[in-house]
């Protein structure tokens, strides 16, 4: 059923047509870009589960092209490279990757339009990122500490971006920045000064840069939807008046 409702809404991105859903846009705008760049031209109807494909070119928006290659990296680069670090084991962390490789729940979860894959590929980019820039604090402010932490806020605005279950790995990286900046604070080597240069950091990588992020995320939802669908009722009737082929299209609506 799940894939039904996302491939739907990837065709509504391919047709331009708005809509209305509990998600967040972004893990839908990328599987509406990966059907479009392989060829899918938003036709399918997606009324029911198991409904065949048929001639419709599907395999871009089902796994291949995106689904399945953030799987992949998830396991080879982000968790393996992360218990690299964490653990300072090679042998632990090839064993890790080879056991989530073949993980059946992963593997299917990459086969079909599902938003878990790109979830888990920028919950498990955030931790780790956070974990190299922590690996980082005896360097601060070097380009390698400024690159890991402002990836941390990317991959924070794209956890949030595809699910709001992503607020729980912000939840998690808010935690440990709240650790790091107690344990700075209590540096009676480093000056004040110095410290409010590591909160401002923190700041503008790990809260404004993701809502900046995150609001561009919207920006282009309604900048792709620009066409009459079935979400306009959950809206004004002013923003109605912005879609093409809504009966209230261009109508001068008094406030």
């Amino acid at each position: 059923w799940d894939e039904t409702h996302f491939g739907k809404m990837g065709s509504y991105y391919i047709n331009r047509t708005f809509f209305f859903d509990v998600h967040p846009p972004l893990g839908k705008m990328l599987i509406g870009l990966a059907g479009y760049l392989s060829g899918y031209d938003g036709t399918f109807p997606f009324q029911k589960p198991g409904d065949r494909y048929e001639q419709h070119n599907y395999v871009g928006m089902r796994g291949v092209r995106l689904c399945r290659l953030l799987s992949n990296w998830l396991a080879v680069l982000c968790l393996s490279v992360q218990l690299l670090e964490l653990s300072k084991s090679l042998p632990a962390a090839l064993l890790t990757a080879f056991i989530l490789i073949f993980d059946t729940g992963c593997i299917t979860l990459s086969q079909y339009i599902l938003l878990d894959p790109i979830l888990m590929f920028f919950l498990m980019g955030a931790v780790l990122s956070m974990v190299k820039c922590n690996s980082c604090a005896d360097r601060p402010f070097s380009a390698s500490w400024w690159f890991w932490l402002s990836l941390t806020g990317v991959s924070l605005a794209g956890a949030m971006g595809v699910k709001f279950v992503g607020l729980f790995v912000v939840l998690f990286v808010g935690l440990n920045t709240i650790y790091d900046l107690w344990d700075l604070l209590g540096n009676l080597s480093l000056s004040l000064v110095m410290f409010g240069k590591h909160l401002l950091a923190r700041v503008l990588c790990l809260i404004v840069l993701p809502l900046a992020l995150y609001t561009a995320m919207f920006a282009v939802h309604f900048a792709v939807l620009n066409r009459s669908g079935p979400g306009d009722g959950f809206f004004s009737s002013a923003f109605q008046s912005q879609l093409i082929g809504n009966n209230l299209h261009n109508v001068s609506v008094p406030e």
